[in-house]
């Protein structure tokens, strides 16, 4: 089987982009592929937002990508200059740029494009939503 980064750059919920990401990774993982990371990107990092609250009716986007994280062991990696461009911060970033507050939820986590670079060097596909 073969082994995949999936790379969102698309807004929470601005378009399906982000729902067909998701969908696509459960099918990987069911399909018995092996998912290294979820890299968030550009607007994508808009899925770590801690304070996003959809409608009861609708797909809770970071709580699905926070549970198949917990349930197969995949980290969720958010660009950290992409990031904090937009203002999404982690704790700890919040304290290195001196911010009075912080939104990223875990399991969440920021990182560089080296991060990215290391993951597809280990990859067969990338795949970009």
């Amino acid at each position: 089987m073969s082994k995949f980064i999936v790379q969102v750059t698309s807004y929470a919920y601005g378009d399906t982009n982000s729902f067909r990401a998701y969908k696509f990774t459960e099918s990987l993982i069911d399909a018995g592929h092996e998912v290294i990371k979820i890299f968030f990107y550009q607007d994508g990092v808009s899925h770590s937002n801690a304070l996003l609250c959809p409608a009861t009716d609708e797909f809770n986007i970071n709580h699905a990508w926070s549970n198949l994280a917990a349930k197969y062991k995949i980290p969720l990696i958010c660009c950290v200059s992409a990031a904090l461009r937009r203002g999404f911060a982690t704790e700890n970033e919040a304290n290195e740029e001196a911010l009075p507050q912080y939104n990223v939820m875990p399991p969440f986590e920021m990182a560089g494009l080296g991060e990215l670079v290391t993951g597809i060097e280990k990859a067969d596909r990338v795949i970009t939503f």
